[in-house]
């Protein structure tokens, strides 16, 4: 029996229980300070475009009012659908997603690989979810709704009457046209429904694991996952044109609001990313700063519109040499019609820091990485055409996208004081 068991078995007096009280009190304080001092301390830290080494993305002095701004963490940064491998010393990148943080609140853009395990790694509480909002409908940012869905339903107990509202794109109303590299006719797999969208994707998801729910509710009794999460189909402005074969992204759309609380105003627009229709760039304003997020797309007018002013612009970008390298095998149907839809679909970082200096952002930061086990040399263009402050997160990364009284810059660009 050690020390303490020792005490509390001999009944000690009323003085010495009271000093053991509050040594208790004082080491459980400390321990508490402790872990919150690691656990900022420990943030990943970002590579920032142009700058030599590596720096945190707030000054040491912000770390304990980091709650206090408006912030992004990139719960996932790599892009495509397959599992990039780890670049020697650092951890796979898993598949895109990003926490907004907006006081208590939390909004998650995209559901790619891995973002429901990174959500809990980061500590994020989903009890404070409000939002998840999906910029398309592609596997590689939203594979891991399924688990959102059901492991989210299964401990999400106070979320009931109040759910997370997912917001998504709507069905595209036809099937893509045949990419002219065809040999032969292509099918649709499922005739009914070719091209769901947001909500009748969901449905679809919950009918694939009714043998679980099924069990979950019959058995132990749980509400209906409906309860813990809604679903929306985004709908487009009338009178802008869009065709999602001929005109998915159409010239001169202002940008709509899709949601609005005490604490964040999100707008949208049509971007360019076919044959995918429609695919969306978020935007989150508040009281301190504003975020914009492209999703996956070309460059794109209708995404500079959105973006203008923007404190921090998350873009995507894909290397397009790695591209070629990467087909360079293939049979030539495959590979003209890959790097077909890869240029007309994406973005170089050359590009994006293009984009972002004619919206006149605060801070570019590159996400959606592809090669995702490439090294941050490989976006590096994208400093010579923005000439601003350029950040390449990694997984986990926090970055702070509060309006500043001067140009000063966010994330880890910030010198350490």
């Amino acid at each position: 029996m050690n020390s303490l068991s020792a005490a509390k078995a001999s009944e000690p007096s009323c003085t010495t229980a009271v000093k053991y009280s509050s040594w208790r009190k004082v080491t459980s304080l400390f321990i508490d300070l402790s872990k919150l001092v690691v656990r900022f301390f420990c943030i990943s830290i970002v590579r920032v475009v142009g700058h030599s080494g590596w720096r945190p993305p707030l000054p040491r002095s912000e770390f304990l009012l980091l709650d206090l701004h408006p912030r992004i963490i990139t719960l996932g940064t790599a892009g495509g659908p397959r599992w990039w491998p780890a670049v020697p010393g650092q951890a796979p990148r898993q598949g895109i997603a990003t926490a907004v943080v907006v006081g208590d609140a939390l909004y998650l853009v995209d559901c790619g690989r891995g973002a429901g395990s990174q959500y809990a790694r980061a500590g994020l509480a989903l009890d404070r979810l409000r939002g998840v909002f999906l910029t398309h409908l592609h596997s590689d940012h939203t594979v891991d709704l399924p688990a959102l869905l059901l492991f989210g339903w299964m401990t999400s107990d106070r979320r009931q009457g109040r759910p997370v509202r997912i917001i998504g794109p709507g069905d595209r109303g036809a099937l893509p046209p045949t990419n002219a590299n065809a040999a032969s006719a292509v099918l649709a797999l499922f005739p009914d429904t070719p091209t769901a969208g947001t909500t009748k994707m969901i449905e679809h998801l919950l009918r694939a694991y009714s043998a679980d729910t099924a069990d979950r509710m019959f058995d132990s009794l749980r509400p209906s996952p409906y309860t813990v999460f809604s679903t929306e189909d985004v709908s487009l402005p009338e009178g802008i044109g869009y065709d999602p074969n001929t005109n998915p992204s159409p010239a001169g759309m202002a940008p709509f609001e899709v949601y609005r609380d005490e604490l964040v105003t999100v707008t949208a627009t049509l971007v360019q990313h076919p044959p995918v229709a429609p695919a969306f760039a978020f935007r989150f304003d508040t009281a301190e700063g504003s975020v914009t997020i492209s999703g996956d797309t070309a460059p794109c007018q209708n995404l500079i519109t959105l973006a203008t002013g923007t404190d921090l612009l998350l873009h995507e970008a894909i290397d397009f040499d790695w591209a070629a390298n990467a087909y360079a095998e293939a049979d030539e149907a495959t590979r003209a019609a890959t790097l077909e839809h890869h240029r007309k679909s994406h973005t170089s970082p050359a590009q994006a820091g293009a984009l972002a200096r004619e919206a006149g952002v605060q801070t570019l930061a590159l996400h959606h990485l592809v090669p995702g086990d490439g090294l941050a040399t490989a976006f590096e263009a994208a400093q010579d055409t923005f000439g601003g402050s350029v950040l390449i997160p990694d997984d986990l990364d926090v970055i702070s996208f509060a309006r500043r009284a001067e140009p000063a810059l966010t994330g880890a660009n910030v010198d350490n004081h």
